[in-house]
């Protein structure tokens, strides 16, 4: 019980206390004060341009990087993650805004918070491995989709008006606006566009998107380019952070903000353990998902007195670790460089282009697209290119938490009827083995089950037992190769040995592997005098007494 105890508490400790237990040299802090330098440069602009992206303004993506990602590196369970606002979030963080208000996102981001820690220690953290690629990919390439197409209006500089959220609607805004296109700021976003995908093939360590917004603010300004700022779009916004505020709260808004608040909580997670297990990959070190959970949830409360959801960022974590990170101080540092920044250059901030953020959000889209891991799935059979394009159909056109719901649901539908192929029932072969079968007594046949028997496959083998039995004296049922079985399963077996009984014939399980074994006996009152064997051999020497 005290190794469990340990085992437990070293689960759920966050790995900067893991860290510091271990020794914290001045070489590590060195090393980490460079790393979380060189990510909070590539974050100051991502975290302006999500913020925008959301529906609120640059004010709360800051807001976000600082405060979450700061308590994401503290409390976590990885060494290198770097946490923030992240384009994952970007769709129904804008709806939620858009239906509720901020106060509306406040309250759900905050309720988010509490899900991802009651999840974290009851264990879910191991559960968001099983959600499928085809699913995650899907979803996470229509938001791509979604965002790029959200930033079509700054980047060609469309005077639009308030844009509708809905997809085909927007286009259908952009289209009636077509002739207030803006040329300075088609220049000046395509050139920012180039400019990031040029130095990311020629200087790739270098922070391509920080240097593209100060050259394209540096030319807006000099040469009075006519193109809106992000001081046009948001006059009040004001240098530094804002004062924290509580969320207003109401039982009829949280009933409202619930199930966005699960769909920020299952983002939060899913992407936060998958830039996990990319950092692992990476580093060879492995991350306690319990506590990355917990970590983020903590995270997400305090980030709701002032800012939006926030997750892992997979692009920065990696920058992080090939900057050379080597514990949580990298993040905690990175989250304070960006403080410093706001602090000291908030006023010029207000210089940078809209079209120039546009092309930053962009190069995140493609980023999210995955559009290699698209095409491979793509390539895949029909069912889970099925699921891929469906989840990413109604990721773009309907709604994110119903291409969530619906992806997840045919993919464990598919799944189940793949393994109820596997599964079958094998009459004896007398041709296989002619000496087993001239030993078995007159009027015994033997079958052998192979695959789980679940609900998936119970009126199939159901089926068969009808078809395969024929009224003998006695029929074995091997199931050494019934690696499980469920209560439906085992449902169908119990009716199965009852009719056989009633119609005069003796049922034996034989080889029953562990789970069966447990299971079937737990279930034994419904067994109707089925008989048990631990093995083959054993059942047949009692069939044999028994004859």
């Amino acid at each position: 019980m005290t190794a469990r105890r340990f085992a437990l508490g070293e689960a759920f400790t966050p790995k900067l206390v893991t860290i510091l237990r271990e020794g914290y040299r001045l070489a590590d802090l060195r090393a980490d004060a460079l790393a979380g330098l060189t990510v909070a440069v590539i974050a100051l602009p991502l975290a302006m341009a999500l913020g925008i992206a959301s529906g609120a303004s640059p004010r709360e993506g800051l807001v976000t990087a600082v405060v979450a990602g700061f308590l994401i590196s503290a409390l976590g369970g990885s060494r290198v993650q770097i946490g923030g606002p992240t384009g994952a979030f970007v769709v129904i963080v804008a709806g939620v805004i858009a239906d509720h208000g901020f106060n509306g996102l406040l309250l759900a981001t905050l309720m988010a918070g509490v899900i991802l820690i009651v999840a974290g220690y009851a264990g879910v953290g191991r559960l968001m491995r099983y959600v499928p690629m085809p699913v995650v990919t899907g979803f996470t390439a229509g938001i791509a989709v979604i965002i790029a197409s959200s930033q079509i209006g700054d980047l060609f500089g469309l005077a639009t008006g308030p844009v509708p959220p809905d997809f085909v609607d927007k286009w259908g805004a952009y289209w009636r606006a077509i002739g207030t296109t803006s040329w300075p700021a088609v220049l000046l976003g395509a050139a920012t566009l180039g400019l990031i995908i040029a130095i990311r093939k020629l200087a790739p360590r270098a922070p391509a998107q920080l240097i593209a917004i100060a050259a394209a603010t540096a030319s807006a300004a000099l040469l009075h380019l006519p193109v809106q700022t992000v001081g046009d779009r948001f006059p009040a916004m004001p240098s530094g952070l804002p004062m924290p505020h509580l969320p207003h709260f109401s039982l009829g808004l949280a009933r409202e903000m619930m199930p966005s608040a699960f769909v920020i909580a299952f983002l939060a997670g899913i992407e936060a353990l998958l830039s996990a297990t990319v950092a692992d990959g990476m580093t060879g070190r492995r991350h306690r998902s319990g506590q990355e959970l917990v970590g983020m949830g903590i995270a997400n409360i305090f980030s709701a007195f002032g800012g939006l959801p926030a997750t892992g960022a997979i692009a920065r974590t990696a920058t992080n670790i090939r900057a050379g990170a080597r514990s949580p101080i990298a993040g905690m540092l990175h989250s304070v460089f960006l403080l410093v920044f706001v602090l000291a250059a908030g006023n010029w901030l207000a210089l940078v282009p809209m079209t120039a953020l546009a092309a930053v959000l962009l190069m995140v889209a493609w980023g999210m697209s995955e559009f290699d891991r698209f095409v491979a799935l793509v390539r895949t059979d029909a069912g889970e290119r099925g699921i891929l394009l469906l989840t990413f159909l109604l990721t773009v056109f309907v709604d994110l938490t119903v291409a969530i719901g619906v992806g997840v649901t045919l993919a464990a539908l598919l799944f189940m009827m793949r393994m109820s192929e596997t599964a079958g029932l094998v009459p004896l072969d007398p041709e296989e083995d002619p000496e087993l079968r001239a030993s078995l007594p007159e009027g015994v046949e033997v079958l052998r089950f192979t695959g789980p028997i679940f609900f998936g496959v119970a009126s199939e083998m159901l089926e068969a037992l009808r078809r395969a039995g024929q009224r003998p004296r006695a029929i074995i049922l091997r199931m050494e190769q019934v690696p499980y079985i469920d209560a439906t399963g085992a449902n169908a077996l119990a009716t199965f040995t009852r009719q056989a009984r009633h119609a005069g014939t003796e049922t034996w399980l034989v080889g029953l592997q562990e789970q069966p074994r447990e299971f079937l006996g737990r279930f034994e009152p419904r067994f109707a005098g089925a008989r048990r064997a631990s093995t083959w051999a054993a059942g047949l020497r009692r069939l044999r007494a028994a004859a």
